[in-house]
């Protein structure tokens, strides 16, 4: 039998952001080819963050969660539990805005992170978990089907501009 020289994947520990974290979240948000620019973590934050942490944080069914490893925070993700009538009132998980750090990408980390949001959405009672994802992660999409997910339906968004 061969042995297994593989280095022990890290592990991180999850729990909940505090508006602390919030810039080292945004900047997470931030890393990213598709969303860069469209974040802005300088500080003094826009009040527009606080108030939406402050509205993640009131809500019984939301969570935004912090990843760190080694008191560093490497990835962030927002969970949703929704409620719903289909299913015969069967409550699902979202799993949204999933980042881990450019540095400590493709280490297993993102698979943890995944795994212990699916963890927290079964001890809720979920049926089911989704996710989204943009039509041009092709990489995300192939990380998400490695992990077990299938793609199932079609996403649409639509923006609303915001009248002054």
């Amino acid at each position: 039998m061969e042995k297994d020289e593989r280095a022990p994947m890290p592990s991180m520990i999850f729990r909940d952001a505090s508006a602390a974290d919030l810039p080292a979240l945004i900047a997470l948000l931030d890393d990213d080819d598709l969303s860069r620019g469209r974040e802005d973590s300088s500080l003094p934050l826009d009040a527009r963050y606080l108030a939406a942490f402050a509205a993640v944080e009131s809500d019984p069914n939301q969570r935004l969660i912090v990843a760190e490893q080694d008191g560093t925070i490497v990835g962030t993700m927002q969970l949703s539990f929704l409620p719903g009538i289909a299913f015969r009132g069967a409550w699902r998980g979202q799993i949204e805005a999933v980042r881990i750090a450019a540095p400590v990408r493709g280490a297993g980390l993102g698979s943890q992170m995944i795994e212990w949001a699916v963890e927290r959405c079964r001890e809720r009672g979920c049926r089911m978990v989704q996710l989204i994802s943009m039509q041009t992660r092709t990489g995300a999409h192939r990380f998400y089907e490695r992990l077990g997910w299938s793609k199932s339906h079609y996403g649409f968004k639509r923006a609303i501009e915001q009248k002054d």
